[in-house]
């Protein structure tokens, strides 16, 4: 928001800076031997190529949240009216794309790793729950939870 001339709804010179510099600080975090936790909505071909390289230090686990596609417009439309940072983000053209028809969040192509994956429902809080998340991270499965290998 405070590059010059940055326009949230157009092709923003910062995509590429902030995508190296957020798989950078995870790279720097997992080498340090922390456990890092690292969230965004990329799809396969942003998340696969800078999680790739991080199997060899880090036990990967993949969380893929899920909700009707209205509920995603109406947590967009919620979060740019009441967030003064979603400025940064194009959510307007998001929102106009997705009513004309142009962009289908149905049509997310989830990250294709060799690592487990958790899929959970956020439609109305966590199904599965916190608890069966927090042992799926922790490699604990438990009978019940939905994970795709």
């Amino acid at each position: 928001m405070n590059h010059p001339g940055h326009d949230p709804d157009g092709d923003d010179p910062l995509n590429i800076p902030a995508l190296e510099a957020f798989f950078a600080t995870i790279t720097v975090l997992l080498r340090a031997g922390t456990t890092v936790v690292a969230e965004a909505a990329f799809q396969d071909r942003l998340w696969r190529p800078g999680l790739e390289p991080l199997a060899g230090v880090a036990d990967l686990r993949i969380i893929r949240c899920t909700t009707p596609a209205s509920t995603i417009a109406r947590r967009i439309t919620d979060r740019a009216r009441i967030d003064s940072h979603r400025g940064a983000h194009g959510d307007k053209a998001l929102l106009a794309d997705m009513e004309a028809g142009v962009y289908d969040p149905d049509q997310f192509v989830p990250i294709n790793l060799n690592a487990p994956n958790l899929l959970v429902d956020t439609s109305d809080g966590y199904t599965p729950g916190m608890p069966e998340i927090q042992k799926f991270c922790c490699g604990r499965h438990t009978k019940g939870v939905q994970e795709e290998a």
